[in-house]
């Protein structure tokens, strides 16, 4: 909370990168939104608990830090292709 916004910044970059490196596969990008959306609010809640006069409206947040985070984008292809990848151009090992 009592960190300066730009590292916290970087930190939560590296957070929402590394899960969606992991978990970025077709069919579980509302997933990733909703996880996106919940590490925002969160850390616009925190920065409204820094002042009792705080005047962070979600749409300043919105406007000012909300689009430092990356976008959900899916990384990794259908586990059909990826087997067809591996087995049919002749990559298998058991051959």
């Amino acid at each position: 909370m009592h960190e300066r916004t730009q590292d916290t910044t970087e930190w939560l970059k590296s957070v929402v990168r590394g899960y969606f490196q992991y978990h970025a596969i077709p069919g579980n990008e509302e997933r990733l939104k909703a996880f996106r959306h919940e590490v925002l609010h969160m850390w616009w809640w925190q920065l409204r608990r820094r002042s009792q006069k705080t005047r962070w409206t979600w749409a300043k947040f919105q406007e000012k830090l909300g689009n430092l985070l990356p976008e959900v984008e899916i990384l990794w292809p259908y586990p059909e292709e990826r087997f067809a990848w591996r087995h049919i151009q002749g990559k298998n090992r058991m051959r």
